[in-house]
């Protein structure tokens, strides 16, 4: 019997092999690669292991978070950014996904197949092209301005206007004068910015690129739902409504608990990818105006491919990567099974 066992794993082994190959070589030894050049002053000239590269250590970590300096406080602003956007593009792209998934999954409507085409198209178009096409829609003399010309609005430009829109929400209303912020507030802060600057909101030109990703993701995800839908029994609805339970009611208890699987996978999906968001930024914004669109994935690349610290970019990297194993983590005890007595 203990040879036979032996034989199956020995065969399984064999099996998994050239898996286990391919993915030591192209993906644990890149990570363990970088994670060597995050900890030098590789200027990207020649091989990052020779005897010649200077070893930093953590500095290149510390530096992100301790010391001061243009290094952090570019950092510190591009995780603000990220936060805003993470924080307003997650709860959208999945309620409009979920919406969009109860509309197409209705049996009262007609040309269901039309619109889920319609719905998902934005999804597998090259964002990319997208970005260029928003660029064109949101300029200042686009679409949308024109539009807004219509009702007598004088629309913004778009990707030229750095003010953040929460600054601009408390002016609007008289609490606090954008020109003039309260010393409170600009006096002090953590990570060498002040409470002014991390309370800004995402400025007007990443609140556009936030409605070009909630617009073109929402597809994907719809699907997700969409499928999910379709797997819970006709049945147990059925049955909830005969015992007097409204369509609310059959939603919130019946549905959205089998839905409970899928909303984690499309909030951990969603958490992920706009973490690493990059081509919209590269595209559309570059990090303007005045850094309010920076991210620290496109931070990363700008600073190994362009200025040549490759040892400071891949640290930017492996940050985000702890940040977004760590959201995750939270995100998967918030939403865990809890059993009562």
């Amino acid at each position: 019997m203990t040879v036979r066992k032996t034989r199956e794993h020995l065969a399984g082994w064999l099996f998994v092999a050239p898996v286990v190959v391919i993915l030591g070589l192209f993906m644990l030894a890149p990570i363990l690669m970088a994670l060597w050049v995050s900890l030098t002053d590789w200027n990207g000239q020649g091989s990052p292991f020779r005897g010649s590269v200077p070893f930093v250590g953590v500095d290149n970590y510390t530096r992100l978070f301790t010391e001061e300096g243009l290094a952090r406080q570019d950092f510190m602003t591009s995780v603000r950014n990220n936060v805003y956007y993470v924080a307003i593009v997650v709860p959208l792209q999945t309620v409009l996904a979920l919406g969009l998934a109860l509309i197409v999954n209705s049996r009262l409507l007609k040309g269901r197949t039309f619109f889920r085409a319609a719905f998902f198209f934005p999804s597998v178009t090259s964002s990319v092209a997208i970005s260029v096409v928003f660029l064109f829609v949101f300029a200042n003399s686009g679409a949308v301005n024109a539009l807004l010309g219509l009702f007598g609005i004088d629309g913004p430009q778009w990707f030229a206007d750095s003010r953040g829109v929460l600054h601009l929400l408390l002016g609007a209303v008289g609490l606090v004068d954008p020109a003039a912020p309260p010393e409170a507030l600009t006096s002090g802060g953590p990570f060498g910015l002040s409470w002014w600057e991390w309370l800004s909101g995402p400025s007007v030109a990443m609140t556009t690129i936030i409605m070009l990703v909630v617009w073109t993701t929402s597809g994907t995800f719809m699907l997700m739902f969409l499928a999910a839908l379709q797997d819970i029994p006709v049945s147990l609805e059925e049955a909830a409504m005969l015992d007097g339970a409204g369509r609310r009611q059959v939603f919130r208890n019946v549905t959205l608990p089998l839905l409970k699987p899928t909303l984690f996978l499309v909030l951990t999906l969603g958490l992920i990818s706009t973490w690493q968001v990059f081509d919209q930024i590269y595209v559309m914004s570059q990090g303007n105006p005045a850094k309010t669109t920076l991210t620290p994935a496109f931070l990363s690349y700008q600073t190994a491919f362009r200025s040549f610290e490759y040892g400071s970019g891949t640290a930017i990297s492996f940050v985000l990567f702890a940040i977004i194993v760590v959201l995750t983590l939270v995100q998967r005890w918030v939403m865990r099974e809890r059993r009562h007595a």
